[in-house]
């Protein structure tokens, strides 16, 4: 079984009764530990050097944690992408097992290098520390393109090197889902954010989103801490945020994972006065949301994202010139009503 399928079937199953709701959150924080996703039709496997002498534009898409169902929706879009193009090009897919794998996914950097891929479209764990191994790359003649996440501008420059981003306004689509949070809360409640890894620039930027919204709305953050992008940390920290300030009402979680790992504390606390929000539009936390245990999330839409940077890559291998601007792509919040409105779309 492919992982991407394993965490979408766990991520139904969530809510669905098979398991309990605690087993299902830690079933889904383990599921792509073990695996990644296998080679569809077009999909070149990490390490495979196969495909140098057809003539195909080789391209790797280098993720983050393929256990978050974020980066697994990835890959499956990127894989359908490759997959329609009727053989115009070799997709290599690879992901790391956790966010904080920083070496591991420099390594994957590395061995892309090493095979001469034509183009390296990136969604970097760090936004500082890859930036030495991707100059090595760019100096080697290959193309990047950095999605999701982008790199620090200020190393860059002191590298002297531009590498164009494709992605969302995180601080823009944070700002979005924190208003709405703002929304249900009375003036001067108490709330706690649910921090990224401190280096990543997008989690920095849903900081600053979630902080307009809270300041503009007069609502008061009491505590703001890294949960790694994780699940089980984000867990334990909203437990411990719970029992240092039990007056807080909402939960402001720069990813779904981490709201996930939120609102398992909450529950366990026997807790039905805080509001969660997240970040990311994944399987579960859409569940959540439709049964009320969730309140709003935000949906960069994860699987056109890759497809947006190999486009970009593609544009750039055709034309023979480098690529330096910026692309943003939309951010859109979703609560119980759009997805209300998009199941009754989907029924016949």
């Amino acid at each position: 079984m492919h992982a991407v399928e394993r965490m979408g079937e766990l991520g139904r199953a969530m809510f669905s009764g098979q398991w309990s709701w605690l087993s299902a959150v830690i079933l889904v924080f383990l599921a792509g530990c073990g695996e990644q996703a296998d080679p569809g039709p077009t999909v070149v496997s990490k390490g495979d050097s196969s495909g140098a002498s057809t003539g195909k534009p080789r391209i790797a898409l280098v993720m983050k944690s393929l256990a978050n169902e974020f980066f697994s929706t990835m890959a499956r879009g990127a894989e359908d992408y490759a997959a329609a193009s009727g053989g115009a090009l070799e997709l290599v897919v690879n992901g790391i097992q956790d966010e904080t794998d920083l070496s591991g996914q420099v390594s994957l950097v590395e061995q892309m290098i090493a095979q001469q891929v034509a183009a390296i479209v990136i969604a970097p764990a760090d936004s500082q520390a890859l930036i030495p191994v991707l100059q090595r790359a760019v100096e080697a003649g290959i193309v990047v393109i950095n999605i999701d996440n982008r790199l620090d501008a200020g190393v860059l420059q002191s590298a002297g090197l531009t590498i164009p981003f494709v992605g969302p306004d995180n601080r823009s689509g944070a700002r979005k889902v924190g208003d709405y949070l703002a929304s249900k809360l009375p003036k001067a409640a108490e709330v706690a954010v649910l921090e990224g890894i401190e280096t990543s620039f997008n989690g920095q930027q849903r900081k600053l989103g979630f902080e307009a919204a809270m300041e503009a709305a007069g609502l008061r953050i009491v505590a703001s801490q890294s949960a790694q992008w994780e699940m089980s940390q984000a867990n334990q920290s909203t437990a411990a945020i719970l029992t240092a300030h039990p007056d807080v009402k909402g939960i402001l979680a720069c990813n779904d994972s981490m709201a996930l790992g939120a609102l398992a504390a909450v529950r366990a606390a026997g807790r039905t006065d805080v509001m969660i929000v997240g970040f990311d539009n994944i399987t579960a936390v859409q569940q959540a949301i439709r049964e009320n245990q969730i309140l709003a999330t935000a949906d960069q839409h994860g699987d056109q994202l890759a497809v947006y940077g190999i486009e970009y890559a593609l544009q750039a291998l055709r034309g023979g010139e480098v690529i330096v601007e910026d692309r943003e792509t939309a951010v859109d919040l979703i609560t119980a009503t759009e997805l209300s409105a998009m199941d009754k779309q989907e029924k016949p």
